[in-house]
């Protein structure tokens, strides 16, 4: 075997020599091999870099089962009356959707803050939101949405969990909650106070979440029993769940309003369909 080896390493080079054309057909078939590799090698670096855009830091989310629930409160009249709803299960967000995720996304810092990126992102509009979303589910290649009105108030009072809180897992909301009382006028990390009975963290206080829905201060008189979606249409959007700089009583589970405020105190989490 040696020796056929031997003669084969010495007939080629000889062959080369005497047959030029035989030379470059084989110098072409290096090149065409060699292209070949790099075109290969080309394909899964994309692949890679496809696989780390899709490994992007997605939101934890719970999956909250469906069921029936009275919707609304007493405090407010806007929060009358209560109703009863029956929801289809559905996820969402553990935690608010922070500043380091938006800005992975969408490569901007709309807070202006360096020094908390684990703080909730405000200071985006309903627009700004939907724009995020859209590039997150080509990312990632789910389906993420804002919560209704009615998904965010049932998560918030832990589903069929559910102990009857005032706030979004207890009655002290001290608890569960940075508002003005105890915040310093800061938003703080997301996750600090403690989880409702879902194990989500700061449906009440921190900042105040967009909802999907129009706001009408009379919808709950007319509103659909099963998956109610909100208004067709409407000057403003619903927001929930009390802010840092905000009383108390904004952080009940109940509390509803339309958008009046300043960017600057609204943030937002995700929710997805099953």
């Amino acid at each position: 075997m040696k020796n056929k080896r031997n003669i084969y390493e010495r007939e080629v080079p000889e062959k080369l020599a005497k047959n030029p054309v035989l030379k470059y057909i084989l110098i072409a078939v290096l090149l065409i091999m060699s292209v070949g590799t790099w075109g290969w090698q080309g394909n899964s670096k994309r692949s890679e870099n496809a696989t780390a855009v899709g490994t992007i830091n997605e939101p934890d989310m719970v999956t909250v089962q469906g069921g029936r629930f009275a919707m609304g409160g007493h405090e407010n009249a806007n929060e009358k009356p209560i109703h009863n709803i029956t929801l289809s299960s559905f996820k969402i967000a553990k935690y608010e959707t922070t500043l380091a995720q938006w800005q992975q996304v969408m490569g901007s810092n709309p807070s202006g803050r360096t020094d908390c990126m684990n703080c909730p992102v405000t200071a985006v509009s309903l627009d700004d939101i939907q724009t995020f979303i859209k590039k997150l589910n080509t990312l990632s290649g789910k389906t993420y949405r804002l919560p209704t009105e009615a998904e965010w108030e049932y998560a918030a009072r832990g589903g069929t969990k559910s102990k009857r809180f005032d706030y979004a897992g207890s009655n002290d909301v001290n608890a569960v909650a940075w508002t003005f009382a105890n915040s310093g006028s800061n938003t703080h990390p997301v996750g600090q106070k403690e989880a409702n009975e879902l194990g989500l963290y700061d449906m009440s206080g921190n900042v105040f979440e967009w909802c999907n829905d129009w706001y009408d201060e009379n919808y709950y008189a007319k509103s659909p029993e099963n998956n109610p979606k909100g208004p067709a249409t409407g000057p403003h959007r619903v927001f929930r769940g009390g802010n840092r700089a905000s009383e108390p009583a904004k952080s009940r589970v109940a509390y509803r309003n339309p958008f009046q405020l300043g960017y600057g105190t609204l943030g937002f989490r995700l929710a997805s369909s099953l």
